[in-house]
């Protein structure tokens, strides 16, 4: 199965010249047939499921602790986050989020842990460690710190829920490279 159009061209030996005449006659002994090869999309996806529920199945059960880094910013041009969760055996998961609302950094860091608590949640991980540089996630997720203002209260909720998805959820502030 190919796009190429080498089907047509071997068809017509006498338009695409001498070297390929000889290749057609060369390959004509063979019974080949040509065929369109159609979207691969599909393919892709299929692939990317097995390779993630294979990863999610060997998971079940065993005593791994998942990494989850998140981090999420906003500017005048708009707001989005980015995902990394690291697996076992080297499993490493990346997603880039772009948000079509209007978030603050504190909002688009809690859509970052919402984000990726989901997407370890859908892998079947039953330990994890999440990881963000914003001070006033890790400390309200903590409970190190109050929720005072009511959207991020409604976030902090949420959150609350998603951690009683794992075993033993644990939140860490990391310090942002310089």
């Amino acid at each position: 199965m190919t796009n190429l159009l080498i089907c047509k061209v071997l068809q017509k030996p006498d338009v695409a010249g001498r070297r390929m005449a000889r290749w057609a006659v060369e390959l004509s002994e063979f019974d080949i047939h040509y065929a369109p090869r159609g979207p691969i999309k599909g393919q892709i996806y299929a692939n990317f499921v097995v390779e993630l529920s294979s990863a999610a199945t060997y998971q079940e059960g065993a005593d791994f602790k998942w990494v989850l880094s998140v981090d999420g910013s906003s500017n005048q041009q708009g707001s989005g986050a980015g995902v990394i969760l690291e697996g076992p055996d080297g499993l490493l998961i990346e997603q880039a989020l772009h948000f079509s609302f209007k978030a603050n950094n504190n909002q688009a860091e809690y859509e970052a842990l919402i984000a990726g608590m989901l997407l370890v949640k859908e892998m079947g991980a039953r330990r994890l460690l999440a990881k963000s540089d914003s001070l006033l996630v890790t400390g309200q997720v903590t409970g190190e710190y109050q929720a005072k203002d009511p959207q991020m209260a409604a976030y902090l909720e949420y959150v609350q829920v998603l951690k009683k998805s794992f075993d033993s959820p644990c939140t860490q502030r990391t310090k942002c490279p310089s």
